[in-house]
């Protein structure tokens, strides 16, 4: 018996102040159940926005296990090593517990956390762990482990996590379970960095014992414990039978397999090849809408598809190169290309149409499709004599556009690649898998490509990240424009404040366009009807969790019927 077929609301239909502080760390949506009788007729495939078909769940069962078909492999699973997407993230949720995670409302609490209070003025964090929890090799999780991860391997050189933590000059040990965040200043949004790698605690006896191979060989408290890794072909995890939740997990082992091609994927689980697929590409997730058997747990937020430009190097560094770029691409195109016309919505800023975060202004201001505007910005730069990148005037731009070998995004590259030439630009295409991609824009060793923008996360996290010093600064754009806004959302929780900077923002971003937006990001976990409670998690005092947000699970919850 299947429930109600209905829309799932965004990130953001919710109170936007709730009490307490950490109530206005704003952030993904919760995804709920419900669904229709599910006879595969096609009727679902065209409705718009995220829709949840989803089976009764029945009770819990333990025992048994899946496979679950990923659209990329991840670099390394040690937090300040490895490069965490949503992929990435899916395998961390079943090995790490994250220290703060999001409610069905966007509030950030405690998960493995049992408490975190901030100071009067927001420059100190308190945090307490909870007692008894252990990492899967017996070392217990204490205030000193805490210390230790942060000291030796977040802030270490070269670590991709040392510049969201710059903010913290020390994280000192008040007792066994305690231990103070103390920042350079205030930020009202610090909570939010905990809920990724950063706040994922892993056993530093494990990882000084296994040197350069602990990426290789994570050790967590998380639900799973991890049994072996073949790169590009499977990582495995199994039961952690001493696990700190009471009756968690419910499955016995967790196959997690990467499969970077989209038909390939959806094949696997029609078949029965794979119990579960993971999907961020709009005409995969429509087509999973139609097949018999199958849950969809879809969600659309504030990820968005989209451009990155790095203006770091020439021509790239001038900005009628880069409006020239913006207003020559055609958002419905590519939105159909990628399969989401009429389901889709084109996008223009970092944050969605339901979040309290988006601005009818900064729509606007976006440099929307306009050959003619593209034509005349590309012209004044190609005869300026003063041209950043030194070649003659009139010499045509010449540049290589990247992105990963998926069918759809070649489609979109070689359209990308048309627009682009239509104005006179010899375009290159480059073909990249997933994580080399990811490490090469964070290396800022590339052109442009696509990519995706946006998160439902808290605004600073979001924007700091992106746009201020530091590897995750992919596109080398910084403003004190943006660095005066920035310090408004770290040091108010006034939402009116912070909305008003956001806009300013996002102003700031469209007039400079060192990323493009083509339509929102259509996410989905697709799993044989069989495999239960994907999007059902809850916190350990019982509050609902923001369910399948992003095409990201919290594993230890799922379980599977008999």
């Amino acid at each position: 018996m299947r429930g109600r077929r209905r829309p799932v609301g965004g990130p953001w239909r919710r109170a936007v102040v709730s009490a307490g502080l950490v109530g206005l760390l704003l952030g993904s949506a919760a995804c709920g159940g419900g669904g229709d009788d599910g006879d595969g007729d096609g009727d679902g495939g065209t409705e718009v926005g995220a829709v949840n078909d989803v089976s009764d769940r029945g009770d819990p069962v333990d025992g048994g296990e899946i496979t679950v078909g990923l659209e990329a492999e991840t670099s390394s699973w040690l937090p300040g090593e490895g490069t965490f997407n949503q992929p990435g993230i899916n395998v961390a949720y079943a090995i790490y517990d994250p220290l703060m995670h999001r409610t069905a409302d966007g509030d950030v609490e405690p998960y493995l956390a049992e408490s975190m209070e901030p100071n009067a003025d927001l420059t100190e964090w308190t945090l307490t762990l909870r007692p008894g929890v252990t990492f899967h090799d017996g070392t217990p999780l204490n205030a000193q482990a805490l210390k230790t991860i942060f000291d030796e391997y977040l802030t270490a050189p070269g670590a991709n996590t040392a510049a969201s933590v710059d903010e913290v000059t020390s994280l000192d040990v008040v007792d066994d379970l305690t231990v103070v965040y103390r920042l350079v200043e205030a930020n009202a949004a610090f909570p939010v960095l905990l809920i990724s790698s950063p706040g994922w605690p892993f056993s530093p006896t494990a990882a000084a014992a296994a040197g350069e191979d602990a990426g290789a060989n994570p050790v967590g408290t998380g639900p799973f414990r991890f049994v072996s890794w073949q790169r590009d072909s499977q990582l495995v995890v199994e039961k952690n039978e001493d696990y700190w939740q009471e009756g968690l997990p419910h499955l016995d082992r967790i196959t997690f397999r990467p499969m970077p091609d989209e038909d390939t994927r959806l094949a696997s689980l029609q078949s029965g090849d794979i119990d579960v697929m993971q999907s961020l590409r709009q005409s995969t997730v429509i087509r999973a809408r139609d097949l018999d058997g199958i849950d969809n747990y879809e969600h659309l937020g504030s990820n968005s598809g989209g451009g990155t430009v790095n203006t770091s190097k020439p021509p790239f560094d001038d900005v009628r190169v880069r409006k020239a770029l913006a207003h020559a691409l055609n958002q419905e195109a590519i939105i159909e290309v990628l399969g989401g016309k009429g389901v889709t919505p084109p996008t223009t800023q970092f944050f969605s149409e339901d979040s309290p975060y988006y601005s009818e202004k900064v729509a606007d201001s976006y440099p929307a499709y306009d050959p003619d505007k593209a034509q005349k910005f590309y012209d004044d730069y190609v005869n300026d004599p003063e041209r950043s990148d030194g070649l003659p005037v009139g010499t045509d731009l010449s540049f290589t556009y990247s992105c990963p070998p998926d069918p759809s995004l070649n489609e979109v590259a070689q359209l990308v690649q048309s627009l682009y030439g239509a104005l006179g630009a010899q375009v290159e295409l480059e073909q990249v898998e997933q994580a080399t991609w990811i490490q090469k824009m964070l290396a800022r060793d590339y052109d442009t490509g696509c990519t995706r923008v946006g998160a439902d996360s808290d605004p600073y996290i979001v924007f700091n990240a992106a746009f201020t010093e530091g590897p995750l600064n992919m596109t080398a754009f910084q403003s004190p424009e943006i660095d005066e806004q920035l310090d408004i959302l770290r040091t108010t929780t006034d939402i009116d404040e912070r909305k008003a900077a956001v806009e300013e923002i996002g102003l700031v971003i469209n007039e400079n366009v060192p990323n493009t937006f083509s339509g929102g990001t259509l996410t989905v976990m697709a799993a044989q009807d069989q495999v239960k409670n994907l999007d059902g998690w809850v916190f350990p005092d019982g509050t609902r969790g923001n369910g399948a947000a992003s095409a990201q699970v919290m594993w230890g919850h799922a379980w599977l019927a008999g």
